[in-house]
């Protein structure tokens, strides 16, 4: 049974999540700036509830959460902790009304982390940052219920090789919440499955197959290959990514995404899949909802 995911944020509902920058926060006075970010939490996870309980209605199985729904966390002078915000007891109970919902329908949850998450850095501030950046997406993910965080390989620094076996020494040091989430996903310019997937095998690591970014950049395995490969990869419900050229294949920069999703580019070796693909389209929960549709009409099991 196929289950769609919806990323982040919505294109049509009225359903909005709060940003804030370092600069205004640091415009505040101190007695001022937890009583702002607490309120502002608050405000994104009852909009992350409605995003939850739209997905429910709408047969959605899968929802995104966005990195930056408790901003500036691990900012390295505003960073604050969860017990030193004025709503923390009232943030705490509408998490865990927010972890019951999930289970109660079956949705799953993940988290994309922002590109500046490099384990493959050569720079040891990157590294330590990009650490302490997965912590806090742990220490949600365990409030929410989310079992996924899913990051690139990073970049190549002139030598694939030693790129990949950095990440692999940082790998290391990440703790077990991090650990036990952690997925790789292969990018349409540096790391292909072919990269990734022995550090996957050999650090016990899912990997999250963008089958776009593997037509962007191919690497002479087959897409049927690919899923095959990948799926050994997990020891649960396996995640992979979904979406299409803005202009098709073969007119441009292949590696914009399109509004919606052209049903040829759904890989007929999917089909009879357990599996959860989030849509990456701008169209967001429209492009979703449309993709449904199509897979519903062309017989596929959905998860409803």
């Amino acid at each position: 049974m196929i289950r769609l995911g919806l990323v982040c944020i919505f294109r049509h509902e009225p359903i909005k999540f709060r940003r804030t920058t370092a600069k205004y926060v640091s415009s505040l006075g101190l007695q001022e700036r937890l009583p702002f970010l607490s309120g502002l939490i608050l405000d994104n996870i009852s909009s992350l509830s409605k995003a939850l309980k739209y997905c429910i209605l709408n047969g959605i199985g899968d929802f995104r959460i966005n990195s930056q729904i408790m901003p500036l966390k691990t900012h390295p002078e505003l960073h604050y902790e969860l017990k030193d915000l004025p709503d923390y007891q009232q943030i705490m109970v509408e998490l865990e009304k927010c972890r019951e919902l999930c289970k109660e329908h079956n949705l799953r949850t993940t988290f994309h982390p922002d590109q500046f998450i490099l384990l493959s850095s050569i720079d040891p501030a990157v590294v330590s940052k990009s650490i302490a950046e997965l912590q806090y997406q742990a220490e949600f993910s365990e409030l929410i219920g989310c079992d996924v965080i899913n990051i690139h390989g990073g970049g190549a620094y002139g030598n694939k090789k030693d790129s990949l076996a950095r990440l692999r020494r940082n790998y290391e040091l990440l703790p077990e919440a991090v650990q036990s989430r952690l997925t790789l996903e292969n990018d349409d310019r540096v790391f292909t499955p072919q990269d990734l997937l022995p550090v996957c095998n050999d650090l016990d690591i899912p990997l999250v197959y963008d089958v776009h970014h593997h037509r962007c950049l191919a690497d002479g395995m087959s897409e049927e290959k690919a899923t095959e490969f990948t799926l050994k990869t997990w020891n649960r419900e396996p995640l992979f990514h979904l979406s299409s050229p803005r202009l098709g294949w073969g007119n441009g920069n292949s590696r914009l995404h399109h509004d919606y999703i052209d049903f040829g580019d759904f890989p007929e070796s999917w089909r009879e899949l357990d599996l959860t693909i989030e849509v990456e389209a701008k169209g967001k929960e429209l492009a979703v909802l449309l993709l449904k549709e199509n897979l519903l009409q062309a017989g596929y099991d959905i998860l409803k």
